[in-house]
C-alpha cells in the first residue's frame, strides 16, 4: 500500500524558509518520478515542483522558480521541497505525489498523494 507522509509545513515570515518532507513508503521509490503540489483556500490545485526517478531533471512552476528546491534521497525514500523567500501567495496546503515511472511526472493524474502539510506565511 502506498503511503506518503509530508512533514515540515509551519507558520513562516515573509522572507523566510521553511523545508518539506515526504516520507515515501509502499512501492520502490527510486523507480518513479515525485512532484509537489498545492492547493491554497479558494484556489485551485497548481502543480508546483516534480522530479524525475534519478532526479536527473526537475519542474518548476513559474511562481516559485528560483526560490524553491525539490530534490530526492532514493536511499531513504524520501521527497524534498526547500522553499526560500517564502511569499503570503506560497500560503496553502501541500501535497507530496507519486507519479509515473522514470520521466513521467504523472500530472494532473498523479498516483497517489498524501495528506499534505499546511505552509502559511504571514507577518
Amino acid at each position: 500500500q502506498v503511503q506518503l507522509v509530508e512533514s515540515g509545513g509551519g507558520l513562516a515570515q515573509p522572507g523566510g524558509s521553511l523545508r518539506l518532507s515526504c516520507a515515501a513508503s509502499g512501492f520502490t521509490f527510486r523507480r518513479y518520478a515525485m512532484s509537489w503540489a498545492r492547493q491554497a483556500p479558494g484556489k485551485g490545485l497548481e502543480w508546483v515542483s516534480g522530479i524525475w526517478s534519478d532526479g536527473s531533471d526537475t519542474y518548476y512552476a513559474e511562481s516559485v522558480k528560483g526560490r524553491f528546491t525539490i530534490s530526492r534521497d532514493n536511499a531513504k525514500n524520501t521527497l524534498y521541497l526547500k522553499m526560500n523567500s517564502l511569499e503570503p501567495e506560497d500560503t496553502a496546503l501541500y501535497y507530496c505525489a507519486k507519479g509515473g515511472l522514470g520521466a513521467d511526472y504523472g500530472f494532473p493524474d498523479f498516483a497517489s498523494w498524501g495528506q499534505g502539510t499546511q505552509v502559511t506565511v504571514s507577518s
